[in-house]
């Protein structure tokens, strides 16, 4: 994949480009903490633009991007931010496919978005992160597969288990996968796992 950094949109950030101009899926990925600031190339160390960097885990093309967040705020106060993002994106990229991950403040910040408007995104795969259980009736038509390692002293197991739990009471369709002995890298593990892009890829909006 080709790697540029954006930086005329509302945040600055890195496109994984596949390599054709044709509308292709599009994945925005949400950092964590340790990513915030202003060297876009810290962006690229962690979770998926790492894995990336390597090789792609997509069977087909993927466009990916992954803004960075300033130095002194966080994904979660930056919600409006993302989504004047996402609508600077999709009139650069067109797609009828948007998927939405994100670990650790990432994580809240996929949950947090996903929850603000959840019609945008065809599912969504938080990593060691947590949302708003009583607004998780808000994402019932939204495909969800979170990862949480049960070790994490940083972000509780508990947090995504209560998230994942709230959207199926509501009637929604949510995963978990929980790592034994894991701590707070388990979006390593998460990224690492083939069957994750394949069952991304699978889902579009509304289905």
């Amino acid at each position: 994949m080709l790697l540029e950094h954006i930086t005329d949109a509302p945040l600055p950030y890195l496109l994984f480009e596949p390599g054709s101009a044709q509308p292709a899926p599009l994945v925005l990925f949400l950092h964590g903490a340790g990513e915030r600031g202003h060297d876009l190339g810290l962006v690229a160390t962690q979770g998926l633009p790492a894995v990336l960097l390597k090789q792609s885990p997509f069977s087909e093309p993927v466009r990916v991007i992954a803004p960075q967040c300033p130095a002194d705020s966080w994904w979660t106060l930056e919600l409006a931010s993302l989504r004047n993002l996402l609508d600077d994106a999709l009139a650069r990229y067109p797609s009828d496919r948007i998927y939405l991950t994100g670990l650790s403040m990432g994580g809240y910040g996929s949950w947090h978005l996903a929850q603000q408007h959840p019609e945008h995104f065809a599912a969504l795969v938080p990593i060691c992160g947590g949302g708003i259980p009583p607004l998780a009736g808000r994402l019932k038509g939204l495909p969800i597969w979170a990862f949480h390692g049960d070790q994490d002293e940083v972000v509780p197991l508990s947090v995504s288990q209560v998230m994942v739990e709230a959207v199926n009471a509501a009637g929604g369709s949510a995963r978990l996968t929980i790592y034994p002995g894991v701590g707070h890298d388990s979006w390593s593990r998460a990224y690492a796992e083939p069957a994750l892009y394949t069952w991304l890829l699978r889902h579009r909006r509304g289905t």
